[in-house]
């Protein structure tokens, strides 16, 4: 196994750059570049130590499938999306079992008198939307607003905000949030 080029495959993979990979191990960012160029060979402590930083442990390293997490699905048909709600409104998760997955995707219905709940959430990074069926009430804060079909939304973290349906027709809204909470 060329062990410089199956770290240099998984720092990738993970989305980490040599420098961020070196931070987090706490070696020189020159480590990791011998390492993945195969100019030094790495000691059993000093592999472990930068692995420490993805983190992986050596068993996961040498036995880790590239090949699997590469080929993650592209594809959620309708029958594989997680349905997360068991109240009236249906929310369903696009992507929960993708590896590394950094925000959620969301397709939530609100039947006529459904609700996001009584309490405004308020989320620990940004979350936008479209509605792409009928009208919804967003309220952010004190601020009212009635959604029409097509229109957007973008919020920041810590926005308190809701969403009802007090309309006599359903509502279907496409949302992605980050970090992936779901």
């Amino acid at each position: 196994m060329d062990v410089g080029v199956r770290l240099q495959s998984i720092r990738k993979l993970k989305g980490l750059s040599q420098r961020e990979l070196a931070k987090r191990a706490g070696v020189t960012n020159s480590t990791i570049s011998m390492i993945e160029k195969n100019s030094v060979s790495p000691s059993i402590s000093s592999l472990k130590k930068v692995l420490g930083g993805i983190p992986m442990s050596l068993m996961e390293f040498f036995s880790h499938d590239l090949e699997a997490e590469t080929c993650a699905p592209v594809v959620y048909r309708a029958a594989e999306q997680v349905e997360l709600s068991r109240g009236p409104l249906s929310m369903r998760l696009i992507g929960k079992d993708h590896p590394d997955r950094a925000l959620a995707f969301l397709s939530v219905t609100y039947p006529p008198g459904a609700d996001s709940g009584e309490t405004l959430l308020v989320r620990d990074g940004e979350e936008a939307g479209i509605l792409v069926e009928g009208r919804l009430e967003l309220q952010v804060g004190e601020q009212r607003y009635i959604l029409e079909s097509g229109d957007g939304y973008y919020l920041v973290a810590g926005q308190p905000h809701r969403f009802c349906n007090p309309f006599a027709a359903p509502a279907r809204l496409l949302s992605a949030a980050t970090p992936a909470h779901c």
